[in-house]
């Protein structure tokens, strides 16, 4: 039966790296599939519509409308996976939503499997957030993201407890060149000769745990 994946990634704070973790995604789902749709849901630059504006569509959900459309398209099972970068600005608006519509029984009634990736942070907005996303959202399909060059230290013991994937810390100055408009993450890997570098290294393992994350979830998601 057709699935169709719908990655929601997201954080109740700034700076954290969300970004650069949809656009890995991104671009690991289309050299995987061919196709991904990404969604923009951010009010500063810079953006994902900055970094892959080909597969990219602006989003808002700060009216009812713009929710509308939305939720729409991410019900719709057409085999395209679904990427959300969700700006820490619309956390509270998104979920309230989600909440109120039942998003995620709804998606599972369309055979889509919604996966909310939080990325973490060590503060109490995102403590209160990821303890309001455990009590929402079922335990398989709430992965928490450790950025390690955001967070150097251990996440609150809470955040520990379920689905974690880590992120490892590059270099100040890989970090900077990474964050170039125009960098593709696959181009990188066709390109670079040197299958040595660290980066090279650091995009195939990035690859290797979306992989492995998608092989997890949707097989324990029965419809």
């Amino acid at each position: 039966m057709l699935v169709t994946p719908v990655y929601i990634i997201c954080s109740a704070s700034p700076q954290v790296g969300k970004t650069l973790i949809a656009r890995l995604l991104s671009e690991f789902l289309l050299l995987k599939n061919g196709t991904v749709l990404s969604f923009d849901i951010n009010l500063k630059e810079p953006s994902l519509l900055d970094y892959l504006p080909a597969i990219t569509e602006t989003a808002d959900v700060m009216d009812t409308y713009g929710k509308m459309q939305l939720v729409d398209r991410l019900i719709l099972n057409d085999g395209v996976a679904k990427v959300i970068d969700l700006g820490f600005h619309a956390f509270d608006e998104f979920f309230k939503m989600c909440g109120e519509i039942d998003f995620v029984s709804e998606a599972i009634l369309h055979n889509v499997v919604p996966i909310i990736m939080f990325v973490a942070d060590l503060d109490r907005v995102s403590a209160r957030a990821h303890e309001m996303l455990r009590r929402q959202v079922p335990p398989r399909i709430l992965i928490t993201v450790h950025n390690e060059f955001v967070v150097r230290g251990e996440l609150f013991e809470t955040m520990g407890r379920g689905r974690l994937l880590r992120f490892a810390a590059l270099p100040v100055f890989l970090s900077t060149y990474i964050r170039r408009f125009g960098l593709s993450f696959t181009g990188y890997l066709r390109h670079e000769k040197d299958s040595s570098t660290e980066l090279h290294q650091w995009i195939r393992r990035s690859y290797t745990v979306f992989r492995d994350l998608e092989l997890s979830v949707i097989p324990q998601c029965s419809f």
